[in-house]
């Protein structure tokens, strides 16, 4: 078991909410799970706070950054805003219940 990091104030900046979809469910079977983390996050971070605040050891982490989307709404275009997206990589063993609270 990973040693108990202590929470800091900015780990709950970082991982904004988990990501669930069907996609993200069936990566949860192989020790991944999918978070929604803030724009700004690096991988680093996003793995310390993660650690932290689940108390898991993660052995990977992959970003990805999706692009919004341009809609119309009453006939005006705007812009979606960004998400960033991290899939952690999870010890064998280790495991996070996403559908409870932190």
């Amino acid at each position: 078991m990973a040693k108990k990091q202590e929470i800091d104030a900015r780990h709950y900046d970082v991982i904004l909410a988990p990501h669930i979809t069907e996609k993200s469910t069936m990566a949860s079977e192989h020790n991944a799970v999918v978070f929604k983390v803030a724009n700004d996050a690096t991988k680093p971070q996003i793995k310390s706070a993660v650690e932290a605040l689940f108390d898991v050891t993660v052995t990977g982490v992959n970003t990805l950054v999706t692009k919004g989307k341009s809609k119309r709404w009453k006939g005006r275009p705007y812009k979606r805003t960004d998400v960033k997206k991290a899939v952690v990589t999870l010890k064998d063993g280790d495991s996070i219940d996403v559908t409870s609270g932190i």
